[in-house]
C-alpha cells in the first residue's frame, strides 16, 4: 500500500467520521443523498478496487493472529446493511470473517445483562465478526420503546435520562476494554432519508421476489422517525470515542454506501499494518532443508520447483 494512496482513504474517510465530543443533530449536520462528487459508473470500479484491498489484509490479518475487527452495522429499515456486508466482503475469506444478526432477544439473553448476547458473537484474534444491528439496540430501538425495559428484568430504575446516560458510559468502558486487548471496533451509520426509506418499501411492495423482505411492523416503526432520528443523534454525540468512533455513511445511494464501508474497513486494516510472521533462523533452515527434499522428489524432465520456474522474479524477491 503507497503511502499516498492510504493518505487519500484517510483523507475520505475523516469526512465521514463522527469527531469526539461533538453534539450530533442528523438532519442538520448529515445529508443522506451526499456522493461526494463521485458519479455511479466510477462505483464499480472503486467498490472492486476496495473489496481487492481488504482480501489482502484481511489474509495479513489472520496470519498475524493479533488484532481482531468488530464491526458494528446500524441502520433503520432498508438502511441496506445486507447489501453492504454482501457487497464489501465479497471477496474476502468466509473461514475468517463471521455475521452476526440480532433480533429480539430471547428468554436466556434477558436472563443476562443486556451486553452478555454481543460478547459471546465478538471476534477471535486474526478474524472479523461483523453486527447486523448490534449492542446499540440497547439506545436505539429500547429508548424509542422503553416499554421494553421491563422485559429486561431490570432492578428498579425509572428508565428516564440516567438510564441512557448509564448505558452509554458502560458502552464506551466495554469498547475501551475490547480496544485495549487488540480488538479494533468499526462503528458504521447507514444513514437513510424518509422518502429514500419509503420508496425502498414500495419496491419489496410492489417487486413480488421481494415481498418477503416487507413488513407491516416496517410501516408502523415508520411513525416513530423523529424518536429514532432523536436517538441517533444522542448515540452518535455520546458514544463515537477516540478509540471507537462512529463514521455516518450517506445511505440514500446504496452504491456510494458501499464505497464508503469499504473504503472504512480499509481504513481500520491500513492502520493495524498486520505483518505476516517472520521466522527465525531455526526453522529459516528447516524450510531450506524441506525444498531440497521436494527438489529431489521431481519427476524426469520436470523443474526442481515449478513455482519458482514459471515466477522467478517473484521467488527472488521473496527470497532476499
Amino acid at each position: 500500500m503507497s503511502d499516498e494512496r492510504a493518505e487519500r482513504i484517510a483523507d475520505f474517510v475523516e469526512s465521514l467520521r463522527v469527531e469526539p465530543g461533538s453534539k450530533v443533530r442528523l438532519g442538520r449536520d448529515f445529508d443522506p443523498r451526499d456522493k461526494a462528487g463521485l458519479k455511479k459508473r466510477d462505483g464499480a470500479e472503486l467498490l472492486r478496487a476496495g473489496v481487492d484491498m481488504l482480501a489482502e489484509y484481511q489474509e495479513r490479518l489472520a496470519a498475524q493472529d493479533t488484532y481482531g475487527v468488530l464491526v458494528c452495522l446500524q441502520a433503520l429499515d432498508a438502511g441496506g446493511k445486507d447489501g453492504t456486508i454482501r457487497h464489501v466482503m465479497s471477496g474476502v475469506n468466509p473461514q475468517g470473517v463471521r455475521v452476526s444478526s440480532f433480533k429480539v432477544p430471547s428468554a436466556e439473553e434477558l436472563d443476562h445483562d443486556y451486553l452478555w448476547r454481543y460478547a459471546q458473537r465478538l471476534p477471535e484474534r486474526g478474524g472479523i465478526a461483523i453486527f447486523n444491528r448490534s449492542h446499540y439496540e440497547e439506545v436505539l430501538v429500547v429508548r424509542v420503546h422503553p416499554e421494553l425495559l421491563l422485559r429486561q428484568k431490570l432492578p428498579d430504575r425509572a428508565g428516564g435520562s440516567g438510564e441512557w446516560k448509564r448505558r452509554y458510559r458502560e458502552i464506551n468502558n466495554w469498547e475501551r476494554y475490547l480496544t485495549d486487548n487488540g480488538f479494533k471496533v468499526v462503528k458504521i451509520f447507514l444513514n437513510l432519508s424518509k422518502e429514500e426509506q419509503r420508496t425502498r418499501f414500495l419496491k419489496r411492495l410492489d417487486v413480488p421476489e421481494k415481498n418477503w423482505k416487507f413488513s407491516t411492523a416496517d410501516v408502523q416503526e415508520r411513525r416513530h422517525w423523529d424518536d429514532y432520528q432523536y436517538a441517533f443523534s444522542k448515540m452518535l454525540s455520546a458514544t463515537s470515542t477516540k478509540w471507537a468512533p462512529w463514521y455516518v455513511v450517506p445511505a440514500d445511494r446504496k452504491w456510494f454506501a458501499r464505497i464508503c464501508t469499504a473504503a472504512i474497513l480499509a481504513h481500520t486494516l491500513i492502520d493495524i499494518d498486520p505483518r505476516y510472521p517472520e521466522v527465525d533462523d531455526e526453522t529459516r533452515k528447516g524450510l531450506r532443508s524441506a525444498r531440497r527434499k521436494l527438489e529431489r522428489e521431481a519427476p524426469p524432465r520436470r523443474p526442481a520447483d515449478p513455482y519458482a520456474a514459471r515466477h522467478p522474479s517473484a521467488v527472488r524477491k521473496k527470497r532476499r
